[in-house]
């Protein structure tokens, strides 16, 4: 009612973008840092979550927990940050950035922006299927339409070749330094984010590994065209100055500390599964428990407070029996200045090995997929340098020694097995890549058989938990479950179209999964 009777003087006071201290407009370039820190931090939160179904590791207790069992957190938001990047920290703030880039003419920060929407659309229906994309940020509606699986990788291509395309351009107002102000990956360098690109098309396209579209030539090609060594990776790198700019999986953050290895990734290090060869990675990536053995958490059994001084029972990621405080000294990726990876070369190589593979070509995937083993060693030696930490440098030698073992890497192309190469890629995704390795165990239904090598599976030793949740209907997880308080709340009818208010919706296998 009072603006009513002093229309001016209310105008003023709702005039919020005249705020001296919030600038109304800002330029592309200064829109950048947090969608990029969040682009791949995105994947320390959800790991809490999905790497539990893909048992990187499990969170024990006095009972079995939902995600150890492959369930979900009914009425909750737990295993949905994605959806909340996706949709808002990029969501308008993306398209704001990429209508300004256009208009500065800055082609290069606009081609960005193109990788980050593709990013996001790839990334979030490989976790829960249908999404919104073509009404997702449209004005006056209250409902929004789920569209298939199919055309989120459709699009998600066309958006990162439109990148490309943008980060190719040198005309305008194209500016390694001006976009090097929100860049905190790359700096501004334009040839890296176009190899990210190809990274990202070579995972999509590989997902298509069960399809009868599946184009192997296509999948190494988008390798080639990525990154070159671990040069190239893309690495978040934390001051540690304050909570939000620390590794989400460091002490500092407190969101880690009750987590423990699985027995799965220690049975792949320890020579339990390649042939008696124990790996020089295991000391460096796991923790040892009390007597100094490597062992593992068995997802079927439940702790209680007293296990956590058994000898056999193995310390937290961080490397100790309890909970620690900011700064103390860890090891790998789980110190609070670790640097986060967002891709790497190794998982690259170990992508381009398996496309090789299925093409039959024997030759080039046993080339890869060593590139991709001893890169990966460096990549552990490198995370282990990023402050002070626990862990020693693998040795020349070591690294020399292990690569030597044929049960590692055989010397004849004909000895290179599936196995060996999912495997593999397993152990160097652990403890980061969380969206490749859960659609790398979709793809094989978690417990295939090595098409050649048949008493072995591929993802070698993996087993189900023996009590799923029960709401899984004796079935295997497949996806998350939509955000709750978007989806749930507020979107029910749309859900209802696409099957989503099953309780056993998180089962109901993927589209690109499929045949």
């Amino acid at each position: 009612m009072a603006c009513t009777v002093a229309l001016g003087s209310c105008k003023k006071f709702l005039d919020v973008n005249t705020n001296p201290n919030a600038p109304s407009s800002v330029a592309s370039n200064v829109y950048l840092a947090p969608m990029i820190h969040w682009m791949v931090t995105d994947a320390a939160y959800e790991g809490r979550h999905i790497g539990r179904y893909t048992q990187n590791w499990a969170l024990p207790g006095t009972s079995l927990s939902t995600w150890d069992r492959m369930g979900y957190d009914a009425a909750s938001d737990n295993g949905a940050q994605t959806y909340r990047d996706v949709y808002w920290v990029l969501g308008q703030n993306l398209i704001d950035m990429m209508a300004k880039a256009e208009a500065e003419q800055r082609w290069d920060i606009l081609g960005v922006g193109y990788i980050l929407k593709g990013w996001g659309w790839q990334t979030l229906t490989g976790i829960h299927g249908e999404i919104t994309i073509k009404e997702a940020f449209l004005p006056n509606k209250t409902t929004f339409a789920y569209d298939t699986q199919q055309f989120a990788y459709e699009e998600s291509r066309r958006l990162i070749n439109l990148g490309i395309q943008y980060l190719q351009r040198t005309d305008g107002f194209v500016s390694s330094t001006n976009m090097a102000v929100g860049d905190k990956v790359y700096n501004g360098d334009r040839a890296k984010w176009i190899k990210y690109a190809y990274g990202l098309l070579a995972i999509n396209l590989n997902h298509y590994s069960n399809k009868s579209t599946y184009d192997p030539v296509a999948v190494i090609d988008a390798v080639d065209k990525s990154f070159a060594s671990n040069a190239d990776d893309l690495l978040l790198t934390y001051s540690n100055t304050g909570n939000d700019d620390s590794n989400f999986m460091g002490p500092r953050r407190q969101n880690f500390q009750n987590y423990r290895q699985s027995e799965f990734i220690v049975r792949l290090m320890n020579g339990t599964e390649f042939g008696g060869v124990v790996d020089p990675r295991m000391s460096r990536m796991l923790t040892p428990n009390p007597s100094g053995t490597y062992t593992g958490v068995n997802i079927n059994s439940t702790y209680n407070a007293t296990a956590l001084a058994a000898v056999t029972y193995p310390f937290n990621i961080w490397g100790y029996r309890a909970n620690i405080s900011g700064g103390a000294s860890t090891m790998y990726l789980f110190h609070d200045k670790s640097r986060y990876p967002g891709m790497t070369y190794s998982q690259l190589q170990f992508i381009k090995a398996e496309a090789a593979y299925k093409r039959s070509d024997k030759i080039t995937a046993l080339d890869a997929y060593k590139k991709a083993v001893s890169s990966h060693i460096d990549f552990v030696n490198a995370r282990n340098t990023d402050n002070v930490q626990l862990a020693t440098q693998i040795s020349a030698t070591e690294k020399a020694d292990f690569l030597a073992k044929p049960e590692i890497i055989p010397t004849d192309p004909n000895n290179l097995t599936l196995a060996m190469i999912m495997s593999q890629k397993y152990i160097a995704q652990w403890g980061w890549g969380h969206y490749e390795t859960w659609m790398d165990l979709r793809r094989y239904h978690y417990t295939d058989k090595d098409p050649v090598v048949t008493t072995k599976q591929v993802f070698m030793g993996f087993a189900l938990p023996t009590s799923l949740f029960g709401d899984n209907n004796a079935k295997t997880v497949q996806r998350i479950r939509p955000r709750y308080n978007s989806e749930y709340v507020w979107n029910r009818a749309e859900l209802d179209k696409i099957g989503g208010l099953a309780t056993d919706y998180h089962t109901v296998p993927m589209w690109i999964t499929q045949p």
